[in-house]
């Protein structure tokens, strides 16, 4: 191909060496075939690699961490993918509170990193997940009620435009793109290089917690978290995982920015139920709790591929609601599949639904269930059998997240991005009319490129 730009950085193309391994994503099964990989190591890298796709018409997919839960939203046929994995510098400025990193890093090294040094990063439920990606989404986890969302404490951004050109965003400059940035989802605006990102102090030391139970008591157990877990105290974060029938337990694990003593009286209206197989309640100091929640887990590795779907609880799910995860739970087979639950409130809800991208503050808990499964044929039955839980769920749960993606989802737009959505599109308007930057469930820009 002949082009007046030339491809920088570590690139590879189809046929080269390496090829392969570039390929590879989070889910084993993907089925797409690049043209040619650009491992960007620094901002320039990336603006010439998106000049070269559009002098050459060619498609492009920016890449973080690799861990698209949807495999053909991080790649596609015959384009490029602009992978920023190579850019990986963390810059803690301790007396601002604030740290810039490059979109490379994946959460775990930013949280461990940070620890180290006395500061809370906020994380996700995976040390793998690029902080490329998880911020863009909204980025959920166990300390939002504590300091907010991933994307609620993003300052400032560098992003390279579909013409090639590097903008930076904050409060004064290019405040619409920060606000679309903080929930906005990823592969919309532009390929992002580096965030600035607020930072907090770290208590020297923090309780983590893990519980278990057998799968058959799951329905007690969830009821009782239900009604416990938006409310309890904004320093305790809970995750509650149900797996399938077949092989599966119920765990609730977390942590809690205070002493074991305070830990243990908070959690006992969820342990006080059914009879627990294994308990942990632990102070540790902050370094080693944030190594508890975040276990280095398999990068690239799975033999298993996933389909999810999502959404946010505003009440308690009935016993109607129940008998649907009861039908999913016992039908579906993989050891990888279940229900997570994240419970919300605090500082996430504190913020107003249209003050950033995120929409959806007003929620009790977030939810999602998978399935997982390793040969190819039996990825029809494992599809539809989320989805078809999707519909009869539908009547109790609100929204979609976006960093849990479902291509089931028919005009998911409001789904993802709720009311927000229209300002969305104007926002997509003005930094990317001509739609450079596109996927099957990306923003499409509005008629009118007017923001306001």
């Amino acid at each position: 191909m002949r082009s007046k730009t030339k491809l920088t950085g570590r690139v590879i193309f189809k046929g080269d060496t390496g090829y392969e391994a570039a390929r590879k994503n989070w889910d084993p099964h993907t089925d797409k075939f690049p043209k040619v990989f650009v491992f960007a190591q620094r901002t320039r890298d990336v603006a010439n690699a998106i000049k070269w796709a559009r002098e050459n018409k060619v498609p492009i997919r920016p890449r973080s961490g690799r861990h698209s839960l949807e495999v053909n939203l991080s790649q596609v046929n015959g384009g490029i993918v602009i992978d920023v994995s190579d850019m990986k510098k963390i810059k803690l400025n301790k007396k601002c509170g604030t740290a810039v990193v490059q979109t490379g890093n994946r959460v775990g090294r930013i949280a461990n990193t940070l620890a180290r040094q006395g500061f809370i990063a906020p994380f996700g439920d995976s040390p793998s997940v690029g902080i490329g990606g998880i911020t863009l989404g909204g980025g959920i986890g166990p300390l939002q009620r504590s300091i907010g969302l991933i994307s609620d404490n993003l300052l400032e951004l560098e992003m390279v435009d579909a013409k090639g050109r590097i903008i930076r965003a904050n409060k004064k400059c290019n405040s619409d793109l920060l606000w679309a940035s903080r929930g906005g989802g990823g592969g919309n605006f532009g390929v992002y290089t580096k965030y600035k990102f607020k930072v907090h102090r770290a208590p020297a030391k923090a309780t983590v917690y893990r519980i278990t139970w057998p799968w058959d008591q799951f329905e007690a157990v969830l009821k009782a978290w239900q009604k416990w877990a938006p409310f309890v105290n904004n320093k305790l974060g809970s995750e509650l995982s149900i797996g399938p029938k077949k092989g599966g337990n119920v765990s609730m694990e977390g942590l809690f920015l205070g002493s074991k003593t305070e830990a243990i009286r908070l959690l006992k209206p969820v342990t006080s139920v059914g009879t627990p197989t294994s308990s942990i309640i632990r102070l540790l100091p902050y370094t080693e709790a944030v190594k508890f929640l975040l276990p280095p887990d398999p990068v690239l590795t799975q033999r298993y591929s996933n389909q999810f779907s999502s959404g946010f609880g505003r009440k308690p799910f009935p016993d109607k609601a129940i008998k649907s995860m009861r039908t999913f739970l016992e039908n579906v087979e993989g050891g990888f599949a279940g229900f997570f639950f994240l419970n919300w409130g605090g500082a996430v809800s504190r913020k107003a639904p249209r003050s950033t991208a995120f929409y959806w503050r007003k929620a009790k808990f977030y939810v999602e269930w998978n399935s997982s499964w390793i040969k190819q044929s039996e990825a029809a039955k494992n599809i539809a059998i989320v989805r078809r839980t999707r519909r009869k769920l539908q009547p109790y749960i609100v929204g979609s997240y976006i960093n849990v993606p479902d291509q089931g989802i028919k005009n998911s737009g409001p789904v993802y991005y709720g009311a927000n959505y229209p300002r969305l599109r104007r926002i997509k308007a003005k930094y990317d009319p001509k739609n450079v930057f596109r996927n099957p469930q990306s923003i499409t820009p509005a008629r009118r490129a007017t923001v306001k």
